[in-house]
């Protein structure tokens, strides 16, 4: 699967590309509990969506740009590095606005980029990147129906997306954020079936 054909995506199309997919408490899977998923692509052939509220503090951004051996600005960012999802941990993606495009990069609706090489590190590093961006390592991954196969069991729900909850360093309320899109209190949802 081309993990980002995005052609056949978006909400007219009954995929969920450029939405918000949130965990709902009866997420059996530790890696997602609680988490907030950029959806880059849903289509026939499988989903692929970054986890937007994990951080891996095991590495800074100036520790990132060493590894690559990308010379960082006097003053470069030290922007956090976010979780993903489970699959090609050592693969970056940068989700970014608009304002920002290069040869690799993908638009995901209307206010979202995604690029994935290393020439918008170079360019973050020395202040000529996005006004906004979300940087990750890895990334979540569904086969064909795998996705829908979880949203009928009431393991997600989706919101549109927003630059504030895709954006915003506010991490730890990102989850409740999103789930008060839909007019739901966080508080009343239970993991336990036929309980609220």
């Amino acid at each position: 699967m081309d993990v980002f054909d995005i052609k056949h995506g978006g909400p007219e199309s009954g995929y969920l590309t450029g939405q918000l997919l949130i965990a709902m408490p009866a997420m059996r899977d530790p890696r997602f509990e609680k988490s907030v998923i950029y959806m880059c692509v849903h289509n026939a052939e499988g989903a692929v969506g970054l986890v937007l509220n994990r951080q891996i503090e095991s590495i800074t951004f100036p520790d990132l740009l060493k590894q690559l051996n990308i010379e960082p600005a006097d003053s470069a960012p030290n922007l956090p590095i976010h979780f993903g999802g489970p699959v090609e941990t050592g693969r970056g993606f940068v989700l970014h606005s608009a304002d920002y495009g290069q040869t690799g990069t993908i638009m995901v609706g209307d206010m979202v980029g995604l690029t994935a090489t290393v020439d918008i590190l170079k360019d973050m590093a020395a202040h000529r990147g996005p006004k906004n961006s979300l940087l990750a390592l890895g990334y979540a991954g569904w086969g064909p129906g795998q996705l829908d196969g979880e949203i009928q069991q009431n393991a997600w729900l989706n919101v549109p997306a927003d630059e504030g909850l895709i954006f915003d360093s506010a991490i730890d309320t990102k989850w409740a954020r999103a789930i008060a899109k839909i007019g739901v209190d966080p508080s009343l949802l239970s993991g336990d079936a036929g309980h609220a």
